[in-house]
């Protein structure tokens, strides 16, 4: 097993250790939705220290947002919802099968048409009509990144 992969799977028993009875009544206690204003904080910290060009801040932050999808996992395993081990399946298989020009036959000549043909391949994969081009705009997006978002859909 790699370095990273032993840091990784450190991280995931801390966090069962943290959430298991005799150990963090804080983050025992905590729910998806109570660490939802955390989610967000991590990933304007991490944003932060990009713009600051700091690489120790970087990753610094880069823990502190990682720790999050861990920690969501962990009260989703719990709960018998879904693993660790489920969530990175999910997200290997979906960057196999959204670059089949690495991970396939097909052939692109620009990131252009790498954006396009990914869209092409989420649409399918939704296997469903929106009901507007603008669908598919989180709800929750501040309003600048709101409005980016359905300007390039609407351009789109």
């Amino acid at each position: 097993m790699s370095e990273e992969m032993k840091g990784f799977d450190r991280l995931v028993e801390i966090m069962r250790e943290l959430r298991a009875p005799g150990g963090c009544p804080w983050d025992a206690e905590q729910t998806h939705e109570s660490l939802k204003r955390y989610l967000l904080e991590e990933c304007y910290e991490v944003i932060e220290a990009i713009d600051a060009k700091d690489p120790a801040h970087l990753k610094e932050e880069l823990g502190d947002l990682m720790l999050q999808p861990i920690f969501h996992a962990a009260i989703a395993e719990e709960r018998g919802e879904f693993t660790m081990e489920d969530v990175l399946d999910a997200i290997n298989e979906k960057l196999v099968r959204r670059h089949p020009h690495v991970f396939g036959d097909q052939i692109v000549k620009s990131a252009d048409e790498q954006v396009a043909n990914w869209e092409r391949i989420k649409k399918a994969e939704k296997g469903e009509e929106r009901k507007s081009a603008l669908s598919g705009v989180p709800p929750h997006l501040p309003a600048l990144m709101k409005a980016h978002k359905i300007t390039e859909k609407a351009a789109g």
